[in-house]
């Protein structure tokens, strides 16, 4: 590993040179253990506990097969996948693994007893596989979380509805959190050059989702003047629905859960800011009775906030205890896109404020390759920005996921791999120096 790290850092290794690295035959990476699925066993969601379950293992690494390539990891980031994973819920992702592993003989590679996690990367191409033409070892690259097979037609159109859609490092083995991945060629896309690389791994997954939920017409569509109701603006997937919104001229209204999180969307641009601890909404009487009441409630402080205007987009993701004042407080006609229940699946509405008032709900889920490209496209442009506010080592994952968890960070922490340190990777110091501000805005919080 360290001849990689190396070649890597001295920036002047060719392609050739690269290609002629011995690859190391194990590597470090962060593990779920299939004897342990069932490890916390009794307890609530809040009770388990990633530190106990995620491991620091030397696994080997893994066979290349076509159209795939071998990326040493740089730095990554934990999404609330890699949390999922790492409590087992709302299933074990050995059954994920299982599955895939019947698809074919290529692919029982995934079917272990260990899971090596992860949906994010920014690292180096170290090896490609058969018929890889678009990629070579040396470039410097970040990974989008879709894996596809494409044998069936329904990808076609949308990649994401090809049948054998899956999630990388979540319902694959191989993942991003490690020195090695094992990716496919077609999740690889250009490592923006003013970020370093624990800053280029951050956007990954949530900035692609939140991309096809927001603006792709795959998901709401959004156009100028659309008011965006934001749940968990200055979270993962909030922070850069936020920024989606202000960049394409919409009117984000953003939900949060504290004054330090008002703060960093007021910094982000946004001025319609809701603290909803603050103000005190309750919309659940108890777990089996919504209040209606704060519903209305809600929908009157957005009018005060909007001019008098309903939500034309909701940016759902909380899911179960959020989504009956979400459909509320949708104008007539309006859209609510959701990606996530992390409140809970079971989801419950009053219908008749959906059918009579002609709204819909469209499902999204993370983003097909041009999706994820155009967004990668306006980070390294330096029109939507990172949202990194801590980075742990590989060693601390657990800890990092836990507080994910326990929502102890705001926007997106990352992990480092391969990087020694953070602050490396920096190609164009020029138009980092532009936006050094933006990119460290929720560092300085």
């Amino acid at each position: 590993m360290k001849d990689i790290l190396d070649a890597i850092q001295s920036q002047s290794a060719t392609a050739a040179d690269f290609a002629a690295l011995p690859l190391p035959d194990s590597y470090r990476a962060i593990t779920v253990h299939k004897d342990e699925a069932e490890m916390f066993a009794g307890l609530t969601t809040r009770e388990k506990d990633p530190r106990k379950s995620l491991h620091l293992d030397q696994v080997p690494v893994p066979e290349l097969g076509p159209g795939e390539a071998l990326v040493a990891v740089m730095a990554s980031s934990v999404n609330y996948n890699s949390v999922w994973t790492s409590i087992f819920e709302p299933v074990s992702t050995f059954s994920f693994l299982e599955r895939y592993g019947r698809l074919s003989e290529l692919t029982k590679r995934h079917d272990l007893p260990y899971h090596v996690i992860g949906s994010d990367l920014a690292g180096v191409v170290l090896r490609t596989g058969p018929g890889v033409n678009a990629w070579k070892p040396g470039d410097e690259v970040v990974a989008h979380c879709l894996s596809v097979e494409l044998e069936s037609s329904d990808g076609h159109n949308d990649t994401m509805l090809d049948p054998e859609q899956r999630i990388w490092g979540f319902e694959t083995n191989f993942g991003g959190l490690a020195e090695i991945a094992l990716v496919k060629s077609n999740q690889l896309m250009p490592k923006p050059d003013h970020l370093s690389w624990e800053e280029a791994a951050s956007p990954g997954l949530v900035n692609s989702t939140a991309y096809r939920q927001l603006v792709s017409r795959n998901g709401a569509g959004m156009k100028q003047g659309d008011n965006v109701l934001i749940w968990g603006a200055s979270g993962g997937l909030g922070s850069y629905a936020t920024q989606f919104a202000l960049a394409g001229g919409a009117n984000p209204i953003c939900v949060v859960s504290s004054p330090e999180k008002a703060d960093i969307c007021r910094a982000m641009g946004a001025t319609a800011v809701i603290d909803r601890n603050a103000e005190g909404y309750k919309f659940w009487k108890d777990e089996h009775t919504q209040d209606p009441k704060e519903w209305k409630r809600f929908g009157k402080r957005i009018r005060e906030l909007t001019g008098g205007e309903d939500i034309d987009i909701v940016f759902e993701h909380p899911g179960r205890e959020t989504f009956g004042a979400s459909v509320y407080v949708t104008r007539k006609g309006g859209t609510i896109t959701t990606c996530a229940s992390t409140s809970g699946y079971m989801h419950e509405y009053d219908n008749r404020y959906l059918w009579m008032s002609l709204k819909r709900i469209i499902g999204s889920h993370f983003a097909n390759y041009r999706e994820a490209w155009e967004a990668n496209r306006l980070i390294s442009k330096g029109k939507i920005h990172p949202t990194l506010s801590k980075v742990y080592s590989l060693e601390d994952t657990g800890q990092a996921a836990y507080d994910v968890h326990r929502n102890l960070h705001q926007g997106k922490v990352g992990v480092l791999a391969l990087a020694p340190e953070e602050g490396l990777g920096v190609r164009d110091h020029e138009l980092r120096a532009t936006h050094l501000d933006a990119i460290n805005r929720f560092r300085n919080v």
